[in-house]
């Protein structure tokens, strides 16, 4: 991506064949929001069972460009392209097969610049190409900001889905939409990690889950045992024992991030640096705290305090 101020943003939308590329460009480019002043510009860099209507494309003031080979998706091109048309944004198909590596990288007309990456995963296939080309669909996820899987079902594994895409990269959004496209919550009669483990393992991208609903169902955590990985927030008293470990929260914006955690008692707190990360082990309890208002909250009693790396992704998620 090139160093100027961008003023034609470009949207890269990739996926394995036939995982719904098409029909999210169609309902994107017809949907209000989408419709503003200015053409857009669809470069299809390959082609599904499902076709495009030119003529509705044209009546959303969409215009299709085919590019077959790799190598003419380069700056010449996309600077003929600019000339041609004058497009005030670009949609980018990209093809299953070509390295988005390729494309992130590659130079573009100046004031062109991608401004979001969304994969596209058909639910019901995922398996079959995780086992047969896993490392093609990493390279799409791993600087992915949106990632949705669609035609999910019941049946489907979509927490180890979700888990398999948060370690390539736990900064992505990820959807999953049934067969009527609607979005569904797969954690809504479940938890994306085992409460029933004799130590309760919360994964990086999972600290806002777990954050929420500890202090809504006290009756789920009380008396287990914790794994977690945060930073250290405390006060400047060498003779405390207290701390929190926790992470930064975004709610909706960077202007609303905000320190969420659990108050935790050891007798290594006064050692602990503040604003160094650790992985901490404890049993939760639930008791009245002067820090919660003098009410009852979750107090983590640490058995195992470790210094750690930072998360790869240092804010989480958090509604």
């Amino acid at each position: 991506m090139n160093e100027y101020e961008i003023t034609c943003p470009v949207y890269l939308i990739s996926g394995f064949l036939d995982s719904g590329k098409t029909s999210f460009i169609n309902f994107t480019v017809g949907e209000e929001y989408f419709e503003i002043d200015g053409l857009t510009l669809l470069l299809i860099c390959e082609q599904g069972e499902e076709e495009y209507d030119e003529q509705y494309l044209l009546n959303h003031n969409t215009v299709p460009e085919y590019i077959e080979n790799k190598e003419d998706l380069n700056l010449d091109k996309l600077k003929e392209l600019r000339r041609k048309y004058r497009p005030e944004r670009v949609l980018i198909e990209y093809n299953s097969f070509w390295s988005v590596k390729d494309v992130e990288e590659m130079e573009m007309p100046r004031g062109w610049g991608i401004v979001q990456e969304i994969v596209l995963a058909d639910a019901s296939t995922f398996l079959t190409y995780m086992n047969n080309m896993k490392s093609l669909f990493m390279e799409m996820a791993r600087n992915a900001d949106m990632l949705t899987f669609n035609r999910c079902t019941e049946d489907l594994p979509l927490a180890n889905f979700r888990r398999s895409v948060k370690v390539a990269n736990p900064a992505c959004e990820i959807l999953f939409e049934d067969k009527n496209g609607d979005v569904v919550d797969i954690f809504e009669n479940a938890l994306p990690y085992d409460v029933n483990a004799d130590i309760i393992n919360i994964e990086d991208e999972d600290f806002g889950i777990f954050f929420v609903d500890a202090r809504d169902n006290p009756e789920t955590y009380n008396g287990k045992t914790v794994r977690i990985h945060g930073q250290v927030y405390k006060n400047r008293d060498p003779r405390s024992d207290v701390f929190v470990p926790g992470r930064m929260a975004m709610t909706c914006c960077a202007d609303d991030m905000q320190f969420i955690g659990f108050l935790c008692k050891s007798k290594q707190a006064g050692r602990l640096k503040a604003g160094g990360w650790v992985n901490v082990t404890a049993e939760i309890r639930f008791e009245r705290a002067h820090e919660y208002n003098d009410e009852v909250g979750p107090v983590l009693y640490a058995t195992k305090i470790e210094e750690a790396e930072p998360a790869a992704v240092e804010w989480v998620a958090f509604t």
